[in-house]
């Protein structure tokens, strides 16, 4: 019988690229996988602003631990998290983190290689993170842990100089790390994807933009994974208050049910 996770692994090498649904709460996992997704993503950023937190690990981990185990338990499909930086200041904190998450059926993270302080949000050290990646790959395997790490990359994302040729170094440096997918969110260019895609071995997973290309042309490109990240979220949240204010001008709740 294929696992969750096994099923996850080959839902990145398909025909066409996992579309990912990114979620916030019991309710958005379960229309998704009623729409006939094959995996969910937590949106870190999407369940902290719902709990009163900026993003950015502001939100204590017990918190988001929470929300991540009641969406587990409603949905049968594979749940991946977003955990951000690894809520963690050491290999063991960030190591711990993954088996708590294994031990409630979480088949993937993301793990980002940037931080943010004082509400600045900075890149970290290639070479010294990659140590940190193939830590943690290492101390899950002395705990026979299996988990899908896509790590996050926010060279496209912060707008870093010669971006192309930083996210290669990088997600080279990452591959020979251990992990199993790399994340480049903001990238959009269809050159620059192709060129990504055509130098790293792993499955590149990219973001919901303004200018992404569609999925077909995603696929040509060599993408395997699209995430929504924060922004279905965001559109519903903007939904609600352009309701709510057509409910106040015409003093009618109406509105609700043109």
């Amino acid at each position: 019988m294929t696992t969750r996770l096994e099923e996850f692994r080959k839902l990145h090498n398909n025909e066409t690229p996992l579309l990912l649904g990114n979620i916030w709460n019991v309710q958005s996992a379960l229309q998704y996988e009623k729409l006939g997704f094959k995996a969910l993503g937590t949106s870190s950023a999407a369940i902290a602003s719902d709990l009163g937190y900026e993003d950015g690990e502001n939100m204590p981990f017990e918190d988001y631990f929470f929300m991540i185990r009641r969406i587990k338990s409603a949905v049968k499909i594979p749940l991946s998290v977003d955990l951000e930086a690894g809520y963690g200041n050491t290999v063991e904190e960030i190591t711990a983190n993954i088996s708590r998450l294994h031990e409630i059926g979480i088949v993937g993270i993301n793990i980002e290689d940037s931080i943010v302080i004082n509400s600045k949000r900075e890149i970290l050290e290639t070479e010294s993170f990659a140590a940190k990646l193939k830590a943690i790959a290492e101390n899950l395997k002395k705990k026979n842990i299996d988990m899908f790490i896509n790590v996050r990359s926010d060279v496209f994302l912060l707008d870093l100089p010669n971006k192309i040729e930083e996210s290669n170094y990088r997600l080279k440096q990452y591959e020979m790390a251990g992990v199993d997918g790399v994340f480049l969110p903001c990238i959009t260019n269809e050159d620059d994807i192709k060129e990504i895609t055509q130098t790293i071995k792993l499955p590149l997973n990219v973001m919901c933009m303004p200018n992404l290309p569609n999925f077909e042309k995603l696929n040509e490109l060599g993408v395997k994974r699209i995430s929504m990240g924060n922004f279905a979220n965001a559109f519903l949240n903007k939904q609600l208050e352009k309701v709510t204010l057509q409910i106040l001008e015409s003093n009618s709740f109406s509105p609700i049910f043109e």
